[in-house]
């Protein structure tokens, strides 16, 4: 990983941390620790309670690096595939870091109620989650064969020239998905946003895996 990278990474990675310890001490004793389905809080606690998900996402940065440098052992030459994976691992620290804002917001505000918020969790979350998508689309045709990162199905690992066109294709897909799912976040409620956001996943995922299967059926 490049110095810039890493740089970055490690900011994103520990930003929740250094967020919450600076607003421990202005923040009301006892803060909004869950809601319901309905948006509603069922569960008050402790404001130190909000260390948990900086250090949730210390712990999945990690392991996100432990799985570049996997990648990056997988591929016989350059470092290709741990670049790739450390720019998804940037993304996905992304959301977890406006994912601490949005936290924090609600406990400062003790909200009870999502529904009184102007912008909902799950337009939060897949707005900036639908970004990352659009970031790992563009990157994803760039990944060498490897067996940790990209669209790895039993068919796309067939060998390199199946392998290529489903990355693309992945590529292709998740841009498209991640647009798709930003404009929800955008038009629909938190409720519809969450829902509709689902829905793009779990059609991408059918989609791609299709895809894969056609690929290497195609390739003789």
């Amino acid at each position: 990983m490049k110095n810039r990278k890493a740089v970055y990474y490690i900011i994103l990675m520990f930003l929740p941390l250094v967020l919450v310890l600076i607003a421990l001490p202005f923040l009301p004793e006892q803060i909004p620790a869950h809601y319901g389905a309905d948006g509603t809080v069922t569960r008050w606690g402790s404001k130190f309670e909000t260390l948990i998900f900086p250090v949730v996402t210390i712990i999945f940065g990690a392991v996100m690096l432990v799985v570049a440098q996997a990648a990056g052992k997988n591929e016989e030459d350059g470092k290709n595939n741990e670049k790739v994976t450390v720019i998804a691992g940037l993304a996905s620290l992304a959301v977890f870091d406006v994912m601490t804002c949005f936290f924090l917001y609600t406990d400062f505000n003790q909200v009870e109620d999502l529904g009184d918020v102007p912008f909902g969790n799950s337009q939060i979350l897949f707005t900036v989650f639908g970004a990352g998508m659009i970031v790992l689309g563009n990157v994803m045709p760039k990944l060498r064969m490897n067996s940790v990162a990209g669209l790895r199905t039993k068919w796309s690992m067939k060998n390199e020239t199946v392998w290529k066109k489903c990355q693309r294709f992945g590529g292709i897909s998740f841009i498209v998905g991640g647009i798709c799912m930003i404009i929800a976040c955008f038009l629909a409620e938190d409720d519809a946003c969450l829902a509709v956001s689902l829905g793009i996943l779990c059609v991408l995922i059918v989609v791609d895996v299709w895809y894969t299967y056609l690929a290497a059926k195609e390739d003789r």
